[in-house]
C-alpha cells in the first residue's frame, strides 16, 4: 500500500483499528460484472462513521433538533485493493486520525471474511454551526474523547 499517501506503514496502520461495523454486500450493490460497485464503499463508510460517532456519544447530540451543531463531510476518498462480490461479509473499520479545532480526519478499512483488506479510505469531517454554516470548534470534552480514542489506537 505504499502508493496510498495517508498510510505510512500498512501493518501498524491496520493494527490501530478497533471499532468496526459489519456489512453484508447486497445484490443491488453489485454491477453487471458481479462485483461491488465503486460508489458503494462510500455508503459503507457513512454507515460505519455514524456508528463510530454514536459509540462516542456524539451522534445523539447532533441529531437533536435543539442542537446548534452538525457534521459535514469536507472530503472523502477510497482506494480499492481487492474485488468484493455479492453476499460477502465485510467489516468496515473506522478510527480517528488527525484532530483539528473543528475537524477530524477519519480513516476507514474494509476487510472480508478472510481478513483481507479490500479497500481503504479517509475523509475530513467538520463540525459546523447549523445557523451560520461555519466551522464550530469541538467542546473541550469532545476533543478529549477524540484524542483519547486516537491515543488508544496507537
Amino acid at each position: 500500500m505504499s502508493r496510498i499517501s495517508y498510510i505510512e506503514d500498512q501493518v501498524s496502520w491496520e493494527e490501530e483499528f478497533s471499532f468496526f461495523c459489519p456489512v453484508k454486500v447486497r445484490f443491488s450493490e453489485t454491477d453487471m460484472f458481479g462485483h461491488l460497485n465503486n460508489t458503494i464503499p462510500f455508503i459503507y463508510f457513512e454507515q460505519a462513521r455514524i456508528e463510530f460517532f454514536r459509540d462516542l456519544g456524539f451522534m445523539d447530540e447532533w441529531i437533536k433538533p435543539s442542537s446548534e451543531n452538525m457534521i459535514v463531510v469536507a472530503d472523502l476518498q477510497c482506494d480499492f485493493l481487492k474485488q468484493v462480490y455479492f453476499n460477502e461479509q465485510l467489516r468496515i473499520y473506522v478510527k480517528a486520525g488527525k484532530i483539528g479545532n473543528s475537524s477530524v480526519d477519519i480513516h476507514y478499512m474494509g476487510k472480508n471474511e478472510k481478513d483481507t483488506t479490500c479497500f481503504v479510505g479517509r475523509g475530513s469531517i467538520v463540525q459546523i454551526s447549523k445557523k451560520t454554516g461555519k466551522a464550530a470548534p469541538w467542546s473541550a470534552e469532545w476533543k478529549e474523547i477524540l484524542e483519547n480514542k486516537l491515543r488508544e489506537s496507537r
